[in-house]
């Protein structure tokens, strides 16, 4: 048997070698070092599918980027840590994102979670940006130079929606139904602001662990609110908890006899109940998948069709929101030329943008997202099911400019100051 040729051992290799570098010539982000995203979800626990839908537009906005080029010509990688809606959790989820090498953070679900992970993050130097955290204290008495909040807040939520309650079922019974925590304690309070609902008596609540409430704790503060026998029932939670309350409420025949609000919706929370329990429910977003069409926004609406495609699924307001901080945070490293912490915060405060809605704005005094807010009314099941994906769940019956909707400087000062915060972020 004849030796092979030296060629195939010297020269195979070579052609190799020079395939390698003619790609790398051709795509020179390939050959830079990745700049490290994190993201800081629950994949567990009672938030685990709005961290789902986070993950699938964050993947979606880094391979878009990716395919143009990256970000000052290096690749994005997203990393993710399982914060399971535990601060405790989300704290450690931080450091170790870090230690990774993650120059942004972002992420949430629980309000609890993302203040204390953005408080981590400031001590690390990187910039945190909330996504789903709607407690009003996350760009309020608990916000720093570090935190950027994308979507609205409790607050803007309830102000659209006291205002359409008001309109429309003016100086009715009312019962609450809470998660105990910020989220919770913040969006009770502003939506008993906005509805002149102040008086706890005339107007009661329960309270429910948050996480980990009970089956039967969960069916006691329903049963509660059946005997009240209100006609608004406002169920303050979010996530798996608003699914099983929902179950129990229909039940003891409060979807029949009471106008059931959940301040907070998302596309998640309604698949998962079902439309034929939720038709009705009047709810707040700052999103939906059919506001593209409505607004006529292109770039909305190229975002839904290709998500669906990608994941048979409409996008939520959890997979927006994640999108959304991708492209604003490399808008803002482009602009700049720099991944500091200090540079981007810089490059954030006061920008306005258009992307998947109409305008926005990230305020410079507080970090909040000024942009419209929506009061919905989850459509009748036979319409939902005409749709072709069968999720079109969402009837905008009302809506409030960002300017209008947002806490004003002074009320934000107010709040600070009545609890001994500095008037400047720090």
């Amino acid at each position: 048997m004849s030796r092979p040729s030296l060629s195939i051992f010297f020269f195979a290799p070579l052609k190799h070698l020079l395939l390698v570098v003619a790609l790398l010539a051709a795509f020179p982000a390939l050959a830079a070092e990745p700049i490290v995203l994190g993201l800081n979800v629950p994949r567990s626990g009672e938030y685990r599918e709005e961290g789902l839908m986070q993950i699938r537009g964050a993947l979606m906005a880094v391979e878009e980027l990716n395919n143009r080029g990256g970000v000052l010509g290096r690749p994005l990688q997203l990393i993710e840590a399982d914060s399971a809606s535990r601060p405790a959790q989300a704290v450690a989820n931080v450091d170790s994102l870090v230690d990774q090498g993650a120059r942004m953070l972002f992420g949430g679900a629980s309000s609890a979670v993302a203040i204390a992970a953005g408080k981590r993050a400031a001590q690390r130097g990187v910039v945190y940006f909330g996504t789903l955290t709607y407690s009003n204290d996350t760009t309020g008495k608990d916000a720093h130079r570090y935190m950027f909040r994308e979507s609205y807040n409790a607050w803007m939520a309830s102000k659209v929606l006291g205002g359409y309650l008001q309109e429309q079922l003016p100086g009715r019974s009312y019962y609450y139904v809470t998660a105990d925590y910020t989220w919770g304690h913040t969006t009770e309070a502003s939506m008993r602001r906005f509805t002149a609902t102040e008086d706890s008596r005339q107007h009661p609540a329960s309270l429910l662990s948050f996480p980990g409430a009970t089956q039967s704790e969960l069916r006691a503060a329903l049963r509660q609110a059946a005997d009240a026998k209100p006609d608004v029932l406002v169920l303050v939670l979010f996530g798996d908890q608003m699914v099983k309350a929902m179950r129990v409420a229909h039940e003891f025949g409060l979807t029949r006899n009471s106008q059931i609000v959940v301040p907070n919706i998302t596309l998640s929370m309604v698949e998962q109940v079902g439309p034929a329990i939720m038709e009705g429910v009047l709810a707040g977003s700052a999103w939906t998948w059919n506001l593209p069409f409505e607004l006529g926004n292109q770039r909305g609406q190229a975002f839904v069709r290709d998500f669906a495609e990608r994941y048979q699924s409409y996008p939520s307001t959890s997979a927006a929101s994640a999108y959304s901080i991708v492209y604003q945070w490399a808008e803002a490293v482009t602009r700049n030329g720099t991944l500091a912490s200090e540079a981007l915060i810089s490059a954030l405060e006061d920008h306005e943008y258009q992307l998947l809605k109409d305008a926005q704005r990230w305020r410079g005094f507080d970090h909040q997202n000024v942009q419209s807010v929506y009061a919905v009314r989850i459509k009748p099941r036979a319409e939902v099911m005409r749709d072709p994906m069968r999720q079109d769940y969402f009837e905008i019956v009302s809506r409030l400019a960002g300017e209008q909707a947002v806490i004003s400087h002074p009320e934000w000062l107010a709040e600070r100051r009545a609890h001994g915060q500095p008037e400047q972020l720090r």
